[in-house]
């Protein structure tokens, strides 16, 4: 062990922080594994912390601190068990095979606790738990986010989501739902389920549904943690091309928020963002994962969305951008998912190729059949595109129809803007 007889406790303390913010969730996988219930590795967890608070100062930091919190997190919550059998005579019975089951924990790190979280995501998303659950589940219990996080994020009351919480846990509790990772044959149905409550939190992150801000980055950094988290753990010999298409898709978005909004939090459209902003890092990497799975010859809907955003990653300027390539990959992706929200992307795209006549045409085609007529975005881009033709009272009519639909409160304040300047 590294002795810290000339730390200060404040020291000490921020090291016991920083291993907790880095290593608490790999730790507490680990312990689902060993004692087989959330509730009972929450409070391990919380017990090795404040026991490690209380003996490196003595002794000193371990030389393996996941393991020695594994271990001692274990230990501690056996001890638990056995102090409740007294009133709980079936308890004895769980505490033994607890204690006779693991063998030493402080020899398990490294790639065995990355595979318990790899485990701990598929348990959080196992098809058996309802969608909005698996969300809610996997951002508390795999992200280690606060339930006042979540319930800010996702607009529902904390007892409705604590609820959610509750019953998921026991859920996997009653049906002896399995803790591990899917096989070979069972991997394409159950990652996508885990794909997409990646893709919903990031989502969420990035473009916030309702509320006062545009964005919450702790979401989106969180849902591109655990898109890392998934590539890495998945095995290298037999990539899932959908899993590394959806990091590259996180990415590349990720890569424009410093742009997205004014310092006052608003929206800026993507023409009028400033692209000396844009993250060159994370756009070379976001490419070099696209030309990755796409060379991999069989690829989805996470894959397709991530070469259109690398396209637009890589145009100097919305002039210069490849608008026939992005036509033709929404062509693709509508083939796929043909959803009316792809196709009005669609449109816009055909706008900025073929002119603000055609792309007109096509929303109003999608919103004459009913579809989207709830969805401000589909009226703000009806709005914009009259706007480019000079039927302005055409515009001003679909800018109030879009400020009446969005709830978001910077989104709001964009369509004011765009309906003010029309009226001036």
């Amino acid at each position: 062990m590294d002795r810290l007889s000339e730390s200060t406790a404040g020291q000490l303390r921020e090291k016991v922080d920083e291993i907790y913010r880095f290593d608490s969730r790999r730790v507490f996988a680990t312990l689902i594994r060993l004692l087989g219930d959330f509730d009972l590795a929450e409070d391990a967890l919380h017990n090795a912390f404040a026991a490690a608070l209380e003996q490196w100062p003595k002794d000193g930091v371990p030389s393996n601190p996941r393991a020695w919190l594994v271990s001692v997190g274990r230990f501690k919550a056996i001890d638990a068990l056995r102090r409740r059998a007294r009133f709980d005579a079936a308890l004895v019975e769980l505490a033994d095979r607890l204690d006779s089951d693991a063998g030493d924990p402080v020899t398990q790190d490294g790639e065995g606790m990355q595979d318990d979280q790899l485990r701990l995501i598929f348990t959080c998303c196992h098809p058996a738990l309802p969608p909005e659950a698996q969300t809610a589940l996997t951002l508390r219990e795999v992200c280690g986010l606060a339930t006042e996080d979540i319930t800010r994020a996702f607009l529902v009351p904390p007892p409705t989501l604590a609820q959610r919480i509750v019953r998921a846990k026991a859920k996997i509790r009653d049906e002896r739902i399995s803790y591990r990772v899917p096989s070979r044959d069972e991997l394409p149905d159950r990652l996508e389920g885990v794909l997409r409550v990646i893709y919903l939190v990031f989502n969420e992150g990035y473009y916030a549904s309702a509320g006062g801000s545009l964005t919450r980055p702790n979401l989106s950094g969180e849902a591109i943690r655990l898109g890392r988290l998934l590539v890495a753990l998945l095995p290298e010999a037999e990539p899932e091309p959908e899993a590394v298409g959806l990091l590259a898709l996180m990415v590349l978005q990720d890569s424009r928020q410093a742009a997205r909004t004014s310092p006052e939090g608003d929206l800026i459209l993507l023409e009028d963002q400033d692209r000396s902003l844009w993250d060159r890092q994370q756009i070379a990497e976001g490419t070099v994962l696209v030309r990755r799975t796409l060379s991999l010859g069989r690829f989805g809907t996470y894959t397709i969305q991530a070469a259109i955003a690398a396209v637009h990653a890589q145009a100097p300027s919305v002039a210069a951008t490849d608008w026939p390539q992005i036509v033709d990959l929404y062509d693709l992706l509508m083939r796929v998912v043909p959803f009316p929200v792809i196709e009005l992307n669609r449109a816009v795209a055909v706008a900025m190729w073929d002119g603000p006549e055609a792309g007109l045409v096509l929303v109003d085609g999608i919103l004459d059949r009913g579809d989207l007529a709830g969805y401000h975005l589909a009226h703000a881009a009806r709005a914009d595109l009259c706007r480019r033709l000079g039927r302005t009272a055409e515009a001003k009519a679909s800018y109030e129809r879009a400020l009446g639909l969005a709830e978001q409160e910077p989104q709001r304040r964009s369509l004011a803007r765009r309906l003010a300047a029309l009226s001036a």
